[in-house]
């Protein structure tokens, strides 16, 4: 984690909605030179209780030693992590979400520069309680994210920075079986966990939507499955709920969209896949 009295210049925009009933204020959080020191969480409820607790800029959640909780631990929000890239022609988005309970993620923004990309801005709202921060990237040649392999480094660095700063998140991970503090109680069965559909979105391409449990290497083998059958992957959005994963392609077949028999071939191939247990590859 890094120091409070390093140097960093913030791309960050923070946005309170009237809906909310928690409030981010972000200090020194504009382009810069100066460093950022400090910001300020202030969390309200609707009793009496409130805390107010000053931390150092530089984490990516709330440390233990100089937060003050109340008695009763509230529940564990549903993290989220969704990649988009249909919203941004020139970027790829990167959404994160884990209730109330999200820092500055200033280490997650080293982490994901460490992977060679550049973080063109970033913002974070609060509605009903749930903080979300989204980044905008590109890799370090101007242009967005197109690499399967690179999106899905992206969404386990993301994960792991989650699991590292925030250890609670691991009983609601699919993930946290194999590197959290608690596996997730619920298992998903795999079966009635897993969904696809393919539909036509005009004459030149399908929408492909899957729904499954989540497990590294997810994303992977997805596209494999898709290129071994020649079907053309235009865009993704990537969401991951929990330990259920939600995708959707923009797909097609040689400039066109993919017809009833194709469809169905890819619908097979896939659920055949998703429905294996696990990856026979070590995708971590």
């Amino acid at each position: 984690m890094a120091m409070a009295n390093s140097v960093f210049t913030s791309p960050f925009t923070a946005v309170r909605s009237k809906a909310s009933d928690s409030s981010l204020s972000i200090l020194n959080c504009s382009r810069t030179s100066k460093p950022i020191n400090y910001f300020t969480v202030t969390q309200r409820s609707y009793s009496s209780q409130k805390t107010n607790t000053m931390l150092c800029a530089s984490v990516d959640g709330l440390d233990s030693s100089s937060i003050s909780l109340s008695e009763q631990e509230a529940d564990v929000p549903m993290p989220i992590v969704l990649i988009d890239q249909d919203s941004d022609p020139d970027a790829t988005i990167v959404q994160l979400s884990f209730g109330d309970r999200l820092g500055a993620l200033i280490d997650t923004m080293k982490a994901l520069k460490d992977l060679g990309l550049d973080v063109l801005k970033g913002t974070v709202t609060t509605e009903n309680s749930v903080t979300e921060t989204k980044f905008s990237i590109t890799r370090a040649t101007g242009r967005k994210v197109e690499d399967p392999d690179l999106l899905e480094r992206i969404r386990l660095t993301i994960i792991n920075n989650l699991l590292k700063y925030h250890p609670e998140s691991s009983e609601r991970l699919a993930m946290g079986e194999a590197f959290g503090i608690k596996a997730p109680e619920k298992k998903l069965d795999v079966d009635s966990a897993t969904h696809i559909h393919v539909k036509d979105d005009g004459p030149r391409r399908s929408l492909l939507y899957i729904e499954a449990a989540d497990r590294p290497g997810l994303l992977l083998e997805i596209i494999k499955i898709m290129a071994d059958i020649n079907i053309n992957v235009e865009s993704a959005e990537i969401e991951m709920e929990g330990l259920v994963a939600k995708d959707k392609f923009h797909v097609s077949y040689r400039g066109a969209a993919l017809n009833s028999s194709l469809s169905q071939v890819l619908v097979n191939c896939l659920r055949y896949y998703l429905r294996r247990p696990e990856t026979d590859e070590d995708s971590y």
